[in-house]
C-alpha cells in the first residue's frame, strides 16, 4: 500500500428542528480520520492501519449479521445470526435454510465452525435467524445455573429459546412468541432476564414496535405489555411513525432503555424511563405509550436512527477546570446505509449530548471520507451500518467499532466525544464467496443505478469484541467472519499489552 496521506472531514453544519418534544439540535463537528487507504489496491488485499487479523472463517459462505461472543465454561463460543438465503453444510451434506452459525473461537486464530441451526425460508432480512443474545443460567434469576441460553429469531416470523449449554448440541426449548410478520435487534437484560423484542405484531400498524416479556426463568417466559411509538399503535389513526429498529437496556441500575427508530431516514432517539415501561400502564393507549418517556429527539429526514449506544459518565478532559459539566453523557447514534453509489443521504455515526435528558443535542458526527478510497464508485453500500454493543471495560468510552460496509471496520477513540478521531481501520479482503448484492427490482427500477451497482464489494456488515478485547467482523455479501486486533497506538488507547 502506499504511504498513508492524512485525511479529515470537516462539517460545521448544524441541523434545527422544532418537534413536539421541544428543540431539536444535531451538530456536525470537525472530526479526525486516519490514513487514506489506496484507492487502486487490488481487489486480493486487505486494507489496514492499527489492525491485524488474528483468524478467518469463511461461515459457509452464509450471509452474517449479528455476532455475539460469550465465555462458556472456558470455551469463548461466537454465536451468528444470519441473513437470509440456502448454502450447502459440509457437516451434513445438505441444503440448509440460513439460520444461525456457531463457532468456538477459544483459539481466535483457528476458529472451529460446531453447528449450523438453519432459520426461516427466505432472502435477505425476510429469512434466516440473523439475531441473537446469550444468557448464563448464574446470571438469570430463575435460570439454571448449570445452563446457558440463547434467544434467537427466526426469521420474521417468531422469537425463540434454545438450550446452548452445550454448543455443539443446541436443542429449542419453546417459541416465546411466534406468527409475527418481522423481528430484528432485540436486547436481553441477563441480570433480570427482561427482554425487548423487536416484532412485527400483525394488530399494529408498523412492521416493528417492542414486545417485552419476562425471560427470567427461560422456560416460562412471562408477556409483559407491547410498546411503541403513539400512532403505531392498533386504534390510532394517521401518519405512522418510523418503524423501531432496537433498543439497549442499561437494566435497572441505570433504568433507561434507548430506543433507536429508523433505518437511513427519519430518526428518533427515544429514552425511556425503564421502570415505568415495565411497571406502568401496559394499554397501547397514547397516555401509556408516553408515561415512560423522558426525552424524544427527531433527526433530520435523510439520517435513521439505527443503533443507540449509551456512553455515561464520560470525563471531559477540556473541561475539568470548568465549574460544571466535568462529566457528560452521551448516546452514539449509528445510521444504516441502504443504498448502493451513495444514492441517499451519507449515513454516518453522530454523538449525541444527553447529559440533559430532557434536551438531548448533538455536538459532533463522524465519516470516513469518501475520496480516500473512492468509495461510492467501489460497488455496494458505502457508509456506516452499526456499532459494537458490548460494553466491556477494555473499550468502554475509550474506543468504538463501527461496521461502514465497503470501507471495511472503522474504530474510534471516543474520549473525547467532542472530537471524534480515528485510530485503527481494517478493509477485509474478497475472496470466492463474496458475491453482488441484489437490488430489489422495485427498488432498482427508481434509482439512477449505473453498472457500479453490479460490482463486487466487501460488505462488513456488523462487528462486536469480546472481552479479551479481540474483534469480529461479519461480511453480508458472503465473505465470512474476520477475526481482529488492535495494533500499534490504538492498542494502547484501550490499555493492552
Amino acid at each position: 500500500m502506499r504511504a498513508p496521506k492524512t485525511g479529515g472531514v470537516m462539517m460545521l453544519k448544524r441541523f434545527v428542528r422544532l418537534t413536539g418534544a421541544g428543540l431539536t439540535v444535531l451538530a456536525l463537528a470537525a472530526c479526525q480520520s486516519g490514513p487514506m487507504p489506496n484507492p487502486d489496491r487490488p481487489d486480493n488485499q486487505a486494507e489496514s492501519w492499527n489492525m491485524r487479523v488474528v483468524g478467518f472463517h469463511n461461515l459457509q459462505a452464509r450471509s452474517a449479521y449479528q455476532p455475539t461472543i460469550v465465555e462458556q465454561n472456558g470455551r469463548w463460543i461466537a454465536y451468528v445470526g444470519l441473513h437470509g438465503g440456502t448454502r450447502m453444510n459440509p457437516q451434513t451434506n445438505q441444503l440448509e435454510n440460513n439460520g444461525t452459525a456457531i463457532l468456538d473461537v477459544t483459539d481466535p486464530r483457528e476458529p472451529k465452525f460446531l453447528v449450523h441451526i438453519p432459520g426461516e425460508r427466505g432472502e435477505g432480512e425476510a429469512g434466516g435467524g440473523q439475531m441473537t443474545r446469550i444468557c448464563s443460567g448464574k446470571q438469570l434469576p430463575k435460570g439454571d445455573p448449570s445452563k446457558f441460553y440463547m434467544l434467537r429469531v427466526f426469521g420474521d416470523q417468531a422469537h425463540e429459546m434454545w438450550d446452548v449449554t452445550v454448543p455443539e448440541k443446541p436443542s429449542r426449548m419453546n417459541v416465546i412468541v411466534g406468527n409475527l410478520r418481522s423481528t430484528h435487534k432485540s436486547w436481553w437484560e441477563c441480570d433480570t432476564g427482561i427482554a425487548y423484542l423487536v416484532s412485527g405484531d400483525p394488530g399494529w400498524r408498523t412492521a416493528r414496535m417492542t414486545k417485552i416479556y419476562d425471560l427470567s426463568d427461560p422456560a416460562n417466559p412471562v408477556f409483559i405489555r407491547d410498546f411503541g411509538l403513539p400512532g403505531q399503535q392498533p386504534d390510532a389513526s394517521g401518519p405512522v411513525p418510523v418503524m423501531l429498529h432496537g433498543p439497549i437496556s442499561t437494566g435497572p441500575k441505570g433504568n433507561r432503555v434507548y430506543f433507536g427508530y429508523g433505518t437511513n431516514t427519519d430518526g428518533i432517539l427515544q429514552i425511556v424511563d425503564r421502570d415505568k415501561l415495565i411497571n406502568g400502564p401496559r394499554q397501547p393507549t397514547v397516555e401509556s405509550l408516553l408515561y415512560p418517556q423522558v426525552s424524544r429527539m427527531e433527526m433530520p429526514p435523510m439520517h435513521g436512527g439505527h443503533t443507540t449506544f449509551p456512553m455515561l459518565g464520560v470525563p471531559i478532559e477540556e473541561f475539568q477546570k470548568n465549574l460544571l459539566g466535568k462529566v457528560r453523557d452521551f448516546v452514539v447514534i449509528t445510521d444504516e446505509a441502504i443504498q448502493k453509489e451513495c444514492l441517499e443521504g451519507r449515513q454516518m455515526v453522530w454523538m449525541v449530548d444527553v447529559t440533559t435528558e430532557t434536551k438531548p443535542f448533538g455536538v459532533s458526527s463522524w465519516t470516513v471520507p469518501e475520496k480516500s478510497g473512492n468509495f461510492c464508485s467501489r460497488g455496494g453500500r458505502f457508509g456506516t451500518h452499526s456499532s459494537n454493543e458490548n460494553m466491556t471495560e477494555l473499550f468502554y468510552r475509550r474506543l468504538m467499532f463501527f461496521a461502514h460496509f465497503n470501507a471495511g471496520v472503522r474504530v474510534l477513540d471516543v474520549r473525547d466525544p467532542f472530537n471524534l478521531k480515528e485510530v485503527a481501520y481494517y478493509i477485509p479482503a474478497m475472496n470466492k464467496n463474496t458475491v453482488v448484492l441484489e437490488t430489489p427490482a422495485g427498488l432498482a427500477a427508481k434509482m439512477p443505478l449505473t453498472e457500479v451497482s453490479n460490482k463486487l464489494a466487501i460488505q462488513t456488515n456488523n462487528v462486536e469484541v469480546d472481552d479479551r478485547g479481540y474483534v469480529y467482523a461479519v461480511d453480508r455479501a458472503n465473505t465470512g467472519m474476520h477475526i481482529l486486533e488492535l495494533t500499534g497506538p490504538a492498542r494502547q488507547v484501550a490499555g493492552l499489552r
